[in-house]
């Protein structure tokens, strides 16, 4: 069998060990220290945001993000439908209600126009959204200019969801920078990984330094362990943080790795009129995490998936959205339809910055074969 070709695997440098190895000689093991504060420091010069907190995971930053804004049991949080179940549940978590928001076409995230629809029938009903959480799908920027807009006309604060983003800017300015809060993630298949974690950042100093307390279990400034709030076990280790810095000293180029794999991709396929590519939009730069195919069919879709499947090559379709998942269909949404057709025709291709020529080669060859063939 041929070898494995990963959707997305990590990307390691070899340079992560000497902050690892430091933290082993230096015994801070533990979820803080050396490495902890270095990387939320590495974090906000490359960003340019005020302040973060490093976190066991995206969803943990989101949690937590939640809770600095005050949502509790009832309150009503307006989301992205078309992205990871990582977006939403932790709105469960706090016992609160998720507004599902259909995409646009352009980029694939929240469309501005049904936010507003979303946020006017609300209130009609006697129930102001408490926040909204954005998505930035796939490292594409969402359309913040419109979407901050309206969050700035109905005073409702916003969580970017940059788990995907990091690297990607809107005119120039990072992802997870616009909103109150915004939230990356470092799991093993992202842009940049430390095996498992995230991080919280904000332009609010005293967001993060109540998250990061949140996150330590809440433990009260007192030589003995006296806890006033519920906490969480929630606080990024010294160890997984070294791997963290290693990582951030390649950020920028794992980011124009992954965007040649698109121009890749782009160009081997440009003879089909059946497979199409979500496209910048002036002012957008996309870090192009995944890069994503939009077929003419399921069937077109599907036989692609299969094909590749058969040689080893991982695919997988886009975001089933929230709204349709059985979790989730019980709540509130708007939406026209475009996420649930880009479910249906879209598909994720191998995207790994560690990807040979050789490994993009053998996928468009495979897609190439499918798209010639007589249906």
């Amino acid at each position: 069998m041929n070898q494995k070709i990963w959707l997305s695997s990590p990307h390691l440098t070899g340079e992560e060990q000497k902050y690892v190895k430091e933290a082993f000689d230096t015994n801070w093991v533990a979820p803080l220290g050396p490495n902890v504060n270095g990387l939320e420091a590495d974090i906000c010069k490359y960003t340019g945001v005020a302040a973060c907190s490093a976190l066991i995971s995206g969803t943990a930053a989101i949690h937590l993000g939640l809770i600095m804004l005050d949502v509790q049991s009832g309150d009503e949080v307006l989301v992205s439908s078309f992205t990871f179940s990582a977006t939403v549940n932790p709105i469960r978590y706090q016992n609160a209600i998720p507004i599902l928001i259909d995409s646009e076409k352009d980029t694939w995230n929240m469309s501005p126009a049904l936010l507003e629809t979303a946020i006017k029938d609300r209130i009609s009903k006697g129930k102001k959204p408490k926040a909204i959480i954005l998505v930035h799908l796939y490292g594409m920027p969402s359309k913040m200019d419109e979407i901050m807009a309206i969050a700035s006309q109905y005073k409702i604060p916003v969580i970017e969801d940059a788990a995907e983003a990091i690297g990607a800017k809107y005119y120039g300015k990072a992802m997870g920078t616009f909103g109150e809060l915004g939230v990356f993630s470092f799991n093993g298949n992202k842009i940049i990984t430390t095996s498992g974690g995230g991080a919280l950042v904000s332009n609010n100093p005293d967001f993060c330094k109540q998250a990061t307390f949140l996150a330590t279990q809440a433990r009260d400034d007192a030589p003995h362990y006296q806890h006033s709030q519920i906490g969480y076990n929630y606080r990024m280790s010294n160890i997984v943080a070294g791997i963290g810095r290693g990582q951030m000293e390649v950020l920028d180029d794992r980011v124009a790795a992954r965007r040649q794999n698109f121009e890749f991709y782009k160009n081997e396929l440009a003879e089909f009129s059946n497979i199409s590519f979500v496209e910048e939009p002036e002012g957008f730069f996309a870090n192009r995490w995944l890069t994503t195919i939009l077929t003419d069919s399921y069937e077109t879709r599907e036989r692609i998936r299969l094909a590749l499947d058969k040689e080893n090559i991982e695919s997988r379709p886009l975001w089933k959205p929230m709204h349709l998942q059985p979790v989730f269909e019980g709540f509130p949404s708007y939406v026209d339809g475009t996420s649930e057709d880009l479910f249906q025709r879209g598909l994720c291709l191998p995207s790994g910055s560690n990807l040979s020529e050789k490994d993009l080669a053998r996928v468009v060859e495979e897609i190439k074969e499918v798209l010639r063939l007589k249906f």
